[in-house]
């Protein structure tokens, strides 16, 4: 099997496929409805990187999934969660939430607790097996968000996380001090978003809010947060499992 080839891709902000309904502001880093590009429809095991804010009192109304396993990540707000296994929650920063959706399951996504808007990223991995059963699991990482450093949000690996269906992907995050260097993990494929402030990325140079790299066999590049904002980053680890 021939090596893959070592890749640093930077895709800025403005790069983004944009949605825009009066109630949501929505850019997306791959194609996604009938935004598509063929060339550009994932990284690695990362199908969707969808960077929404929802007005208050509105949001998506109940719709359908199959297998996908989808990661919500909220920065600004709270958002409102409702699905048919009866799961109900609120979701707000430092709560990480995934719904596998196996076989199939409807949920609804919604802006209901309060006037202002809900900023989130939400995030499709493909899982290892369809037709699993669906599932729903949220945990609050703040506590070990505030310690520093990468800390692991969603694993299929056995983190102390929430788990995915997906032995070849793991979700780091971190609320970067300014000036706080980390190591983004060796990978085959690995996925870097800004999701605000900004951060100086070894190989690819300075990204800002909204600015993602796609690594490919790239090694363990360094990663410092803007000396006078921080950074708070997402970041996928993942390998793809060939037969």
């Amino acid at each position: 099997m021939a090596a893959i080839a070592s890749k640093i891709d930077v895709r800025r902000a403005n790069e983004r496929f944009a949605t825009r309904a009066g109630w949501l502001d929505s850019y997306h880093s791959f194609s996604f409805g009938h935004h598509y590009d063929p060339a550009n429809t994932h990284h690695g095991l990362l199908l969707v990187s969808n960077d929404d804010v929802i007005k208050p009192y509105t949001g998506f109304d109940t719709h359908p999934h199959r297998d996908m396993e989808i990661v919500t990540w909220v920065l600004d707000g709270e958002l409102e969660h409702k699905d048919t296994l009866g799961n109900r929650g609120l979701i707000y920063p430092g709560l990480a939430q995934r719904m596998s959706a196996g076989r199939g399951i409807y949920h609804s996504e919604k802006n209901n607790t309060s006037p202002r808007d809900v900023h989130l990223v939400q995030m499709w991995v493909l899982p290892d097996r369809e037709s699993i059963d669906p599932g729903y699991e949220q945990l609050d990482v703040n506590a070990e968000l505030d310690r520093g450093g990468l800390v692991p949000i969603a694993s299929g690996r056995g983190h102390a996380a929430i788990a995915l269906a997906q032995r070849g992907a793991v979700l780091w995050g971190g609320r970067l001090k300014p000036g706080e260097a980390v190591t983004v993990p060796d990978a085959e494929y690995a996925h870097v978003f800004v999701a605000r402030g900004g951060a100086l990325l070894e190989g690819a140079g300075p990204l800002a809010t909204g600015d993602a790299v796609r690594l490919t066999t790239a090694g363990s590049p360094r990663l410092v947060a803007d000396a006078a904002k921080g950074a708070e980053v997402l970041i996928w680890e993942m390998s793809v499992q060939r037969s």
